[in-house]
């Protein structure tokens, strides 16, 4: 299926050549329109192509949308055509009569009432009517965002397949935008066709340039959607990876720093979690702790403190299990870390959490010989396991400091030197 493109003569009583480029671009591009003219043709063909096109000047105030300008875009736009007033409209929907915008716009009016509901100037979505093809998929969606805030799930994937089969004519991507709207809210509900429909929206996005993100966002919320079904299925695992790295592949990290972030995460515990069967398993953890320093770059303390914490703690765990010819200072780094983590971990705020972190930290600490600190940590840990009835957990932390012991009197026995700072 490709994006079909008029290929007619521009005819000059019209005021936007259909099918026009709606719905698939972030807002606010994805509402405006494209004037009639041969200048703008080129650029409209692409947009329906999900296309990022070369700009004509007739479209600056396009271009400066895309880019985030909202005010570059509203000085540009000074005619009073149809076509100007509803793309000022859209981006100042208060500098505008709907009433008397709508009459002037003919076919086209219902984006009116389309814009209205998404800036929140109407809690009713606009009415289907004559409306067809990108109009009616337009309309269709806003009416499923409609059906979604009402709580009816149902019915919003309902209205967006049916968005989706008005786009499926005249522009694939848009088809595609419509599709992995409708599998995100089936997986929210735990629909069995999630999959399948993010594997449609997917093959729908193919080639879809100036959609990356997009894109992205569907490979990310596919590869969760399996990755959450692995615990039963293990066999996913290996489905789970090639779409995180599809994310990374498509997505720079100054264009979606937290979907970036998102994705070297996940990919980082798809291959921590990856059993070690071969010598291949090992590259993995390698590759693991490199995507975890990468999300760590966006995920500051400060900022994303939950999302901070998961990630140095394991990063610290695949330090401690990845072999290396520097396993000494990897370790020393991963108490650090551990450390880390602990100042945000209370006993009062998390404390099954924070005797994890502590059961893990001594263990390292022992590994390294600092038994006295060893002690300490797990002295606590095994205290907040008790606390909270988790009795495998004490009998696991025991088991470490009856080795310490062993360790202590052994090194005592035969005169060598034990490290206890």
């Amino acid at each position: 299926m490709t994006a079909l493109a008029n290929t007619e003569p521009v005819d000059t009583d019209i005021i936007a050549v259909r099918p026009q480029p709606l719905g698939a671009f972030p807002l606010p591009l994805g509402y405006l329109l494209i004037p009639a003219s041969a200048d703008t043709e080129d650029a409209r063909t692409a947009l329906l192509a999900g296309n990022v096109p070369q700009w004509p000047d007739a479209l600056r105030a396009h271009e400066l949308a895309l880019a985030g300008d909202r005010d570059g875009a509203l000085a540009v736009l000074d005619g009073d055509d149809p076509v100007s007033r509803y793309n000022r409209f859209v981006m100042d929907p208060d500098g505008d009569d709907p009433a008397e915008l709508r009459s002037l716009l003919g076919e086209f009016g219902v984006l009116v009432d389309v814009v209205l509901f998404a800036v929140d100037r109407s809690d009713v979505a606009p009415e289907l009517g004559s409306a067809g093809a990108e109009l009616a998929a337009l309309v269709l969606s806003t009416q499923a965002s409609s059906a979604f805030n009402d709580g009816d799930a149902a019915r919003a994937t309902a209205l967006l397949d049916q968005a989706a089969d008005e786009a499926a004519a005249v522009s694939t991507p848009l088809y595609g935008v419509l599709l992995g709207a409708a599998a995100s809210i089936a997986a929210h509900g735990g629909h069995p066709d999630a999959v399948r429909r993010f594997e449609m929206a997917l093959k729908g996005l193919e080639g879809a340039d100036g959609l990356r993100v997009a894109r992205a966002e569907l490979h990310l919320n596919l590869a969760g959607l399996l990755h959450e079904q692995a615990p039963e299925r293990p066999e996913l695992l290996a489905a789970v990876v090639p779409h995180y790295h599809s994310a990374l592949q498509l997505v720079l990290r100054e264009e979606a720093p937290l979907l970036w972030a998102s994705a070297h995460a996940n990919l980082a515990t798809a291959y921590l979690t990856m059993p070690m069967t071969e010598a291949s398993g090992q590259l993995r953890l390698g590759i693991a702790a490199q995507s975890l320093r990468s999300a760590l770059k966006v995920y500051t303390r400060e900022d994303y403190p939950e999302q901070w914490a998961s990630v140095q703690l394991n990063l610290a765990n695949s330090l401690v299990y990845t072999p290396s010819k520097h396993q000494a200072d990897n370790l020393v780094e991963a108490v650090e870390l551990y450390e880390a983590v602990l100042d945000a971990r209370s006993r009062d705020s998390d404390p099954m959490g924070r005797a994890r972190v502590l059961a893990n930290q001594g263990n390292v600490l022992a590994h390294l010989g600092s038994f006295d600190q060893a002690k300490a940590k797990l002295d606590e840990a095994r205290f907040l396991f008790e606390e909270l009835g988790d009795g495998d957990s004490v009998r696991a932390v025991r088991g470490v400091l009856d080795e310490i012991a062993r360790q202590v009197a052994l090194g005592r026995t035969d005169g060598s030197d034990v490290d206890n700072h």
